[in-house]
């Protein structure tokens, strides 16, 4: 179980929207240092705020991160990409999975060594579109549902060195990726707030708006999730072997 009190915490796409508020909120919470990963400059009034110049998809800038981070206890992979399209140009979809899902691996793979001395957390935020494609968004659906998968995958490989691992299943947000989308939508902030919360009380699958929420139950006692523990379990027993 992971505190935000007195952690080190890094936020990819940290200058705004959920990043924005979950920065904001791991200082509310009385983390000791945030790092705050960023495409763009990034200025911050606190002190215990780290702007890192951190795009995902550039291994250049990973690397320079990861030797500006001595030590890391929760990373909320939180950059993201989304657009609208109708899966006719392939490009679209790999533009989307270079950041969703291969962006998610590479910044998770990268500090990975630091997670595993702190006995940290991973918090992937991803989206109720993992669960159930949004055909305005299917390239986007397509990169979290793969996205997702990964999050249960390392859940599983990573349980033995201590790391847990938290997917974030997120509804809409009023933030500029949804702006044009005319649905009810949680603020940032609440968000921000659930997630935390969810991450210290060791919920392996967040739902943290009342769209997602109402979903958590069915999920969390449906065979989906019980399948994924039992071929957790199966994988668990097999690495006892060796």
């Amino acid at each position: 179980m992971a505190s935000i009190a007195d952690s080190t915490v890094l936020v990819t796409g940290g200058n705004r929207g959920i990043g924005q508020a979950l920065v904001e909120e791991a200082l509310r919470r009385g983390a000791k240092r945030v790092y705050a990963g960023t495409r763009a400059p990034l200025a911050h009034s606190d002190g215990r705020v780290t702007p890192l110049a951190l795009d995902v998809t550039d291994t250049a800038q990973l690397r320079r991160a990861v030797d500006e981070v001595g030590s890391l206890d929760v990373l909320v992979n939180n950059a993201g990409l989304s657009l609208f399209d109708d899966l006719s140009d392939r490009a679209v979809l790999e533009r989307h999975l270079a950041v969703n899902l291969f962006g998610t691996y590479d910044v998770t793979q990268a500090f990975l060594p630091l997670l595993t001395r702190s006995r940290g957390a991973v918090v992937n935020n991803l989206s109720l579109n993992s669960l159930a494609p949004l055909p305005l968004i299917p390239a986007y659906s397509v990169s979290k549902a793969a996205a997702f998968s990964l999050t249960q995958s390392l859940r599983a490989l990573l349980a033995g060195r201590g790391v847990s691992v938290h997917a974030v299943l997120t509804g809409p947000v009023d933030t500029d990726m949804v702006r044009d989308i005319d649905v009810p939508k949680a603020s940032a902030e609440s968000v921000a707030r659930a997630i935390f919360d969810g991450v210290e009380k060791d919920e392996e699958d967040i739902f943290p708006d009342p769209l997602s929420e109402c979903m958590a139950e069915g999920w969390r006692g449906g065979v989906a999730k019980a399948l994924e523990l039992q071929l957790a379990a199966l994988a668990a027993a097999e690495h006892a072997k060796y």
